[in-house]
């Protein structure tokens, strides 16, 4: 289980890495970035089971934030802890990123504990169940080797599969 925070609050991230440690099994990563920029790119880099970000950031705010994060990981469910309790805030956050779960700070542990949990073992059942019809496919003609291959890869190193051409046919690594 791998767990991505975002906060650009030192002392809010210390506070929930240390929260999720101590309550997730001694397998589960928790790594964190105060960075939103940094964090998608850490996205880029590892597959995550579940994300979990402020919304309030000098960088990015929250759902610009989880917008991109879908963009590299599309099946990861997305959280988003803020003290902001605007109804409107709170919607347009559902509906633009589709949220897993909006979390109110303060924040009682064990609703955290209890929603990150919850996300990741979600995500890592719809993964095996895809992992497993995919197999099956494979089986019976439906998708190539290839096919299958490509999904392995970009399941476990995601954006590896996806090439940005230049047009001179060069390939380019990052946005710049």
């Amino acid at each position: 289980m791998r767990i991505l925070l975002v906060d650009d609050e030192s002392h809010v991230l210390a506070a929930l890495v240390r929260l999720l440690r101590h309550a997730l099994p001694k397998a589960a990563q928790v790594e964190s970035h105060s960075s939103p920029r940094a964090a998608l790119a850490r996205a880029t880099e590892v597959p995550f089971d579940t994300v979990l970000c402020d919304y309030r950031m000098p960088e990015m705010d929250g759902v610009a934030f989880l917008k991109a994060f879908r963009d590299i990981q599309p099946q990861v469910p997305r959280l988003i802890l803020s003290g902001v309790t605007d109804f409107d805030v709170l919607m347009n956050a559902v509906n633009e990123v589709g949220l897993y779960r909006y979390l109110i700070k303060p924040w009682e542990d064990q609703e955290i504990v209890a929603a990150v949990r919850d996300s990741a073992m979600a995500h890592l059942r719809e993964e095996e169940a895809r992992r497993l019809a995919d197999e099956r496919r494979a089986e019976l003609g439906h998708l190539s080797p290839e096919e299958l291959e490509k999904q392995r890869l970009e399941a476990e190193e995601p954006g590896i599969t996806r090439v940005r051409w230049g047009p001179d046919g060069a390939i380019h690594l990052d946005e710049d």
